[in-house]
């Protein structure tokens, strides 16, 4: 860790978002139903690298360690939770900033994992951020526009109390539902069919942000409409729902062909 760290100390520039996505519910969400669609090789690299430590329980730690007062964790990996994509581009077009981003940092995990003289305490920090990040480009709002610091930006009312667009899909959409994770979870997997689990299952990180800008334009609300309550459910939970599902699945994917 201590060789990571020191390696990207240098990179300060301050995030333009917050690094927080689905908060923590969304995210646990995400690793169980991954954890449900590994393969017998990646579950037992996963278990491995892990040990006790389940992936819903690690999918949150790069998120908790964002407290951490340290030069790295406040602006180094700060970038590596979203992307930043304008309207009519692809992330072909744009690239990764200087300071990099959830892809870059997804290719420097992987490539941890794949170095056979990384240490375990490296390993387990890069398959934690896989996870993590994994989760975070399942959110359509951190493939942001570029305008608003993914939804940060546009003001908005919950069921009367303000917030912003970015906040209602990190957390409170989700909350909306009322159930524990592994509630969630449970339910949302079981809807996955073998033929999802086939249209989704893409190890390109490109796929997923295509997938997610197209998603994206769709979250916000008509112009100078930001009272968001029940309709704004109604017609935003299966979104929501089906994120949640490809993210999961796309994960497994991602961790399957890392370890096969």
């Amino acid at each position: 860790m201590r060789i990571l760290i020191t390696a990207c100390a240098a990179v300060l520039a301050l995030s333009p978002v917050p690094a927080f996505a689905w908060g923590k519910t969304g995210h646990r969400v995400v690793g169980q139903i991954a954890d449900a669609h590994l393969s017998r090789k990646a579950r037992a690299a996963v278990k491995r690298i892990l040990g006790t430590e389940t992936m819903a329980e690690a999918s949150n730690w790069p998120d908790f360690m964002k407290s951490d007062p340290a030069p790295f964790w406040q602006n180094t990996a700060s970038a590596w939770h979203y992307v930043t994509i304008p309207a009519g581009k692809t992330y072909a077009a744009v690239g990764a900033p200087p300071e990099g981003d959830a892809v870059t940092a997804l290719a420097r995990f992987s490539a941890t994992l794949r170095d056979r003289k990384a240490s375990p305490e490296d390993k387990r920090i890069a398959l934690r951020f896989i996870i993590h990040i994994c989760g975070d480009l399942a959110q359509p709002l951190h493939s942001g526009n570029g305008t608003d610091r993914g939804g940060n930006d546009l003001k908005v009312t919950w069921f009367g109390k303000p917030t912003n667009l970015h906040s209602v899909w990190d957390t409170l959409l989700v909350d909306d539902e009322q159930l524990s994770f592994s509630e969630l979870a449970t339910w949302l997997n079981a809807r996955i069919t073998p033929a999802d689990v086939k249209a989704w299952s893409s190890t390109d990180p490109a796929v997923w942000l295509a997938d997610n800008i197209a998603v994206r334009d769709q979250l916000y609300p008509p112009a100078g409409d930001t009272a968001l309550s029940y309709r704004y459910v109604y017609d935003n939970t299966p979104r929501l729902e089906l994120q949640l599902e490809k993210g999961g699945v796309r994960l497994a994917t991602y961790l399957n062909e890392l370890f096969r």
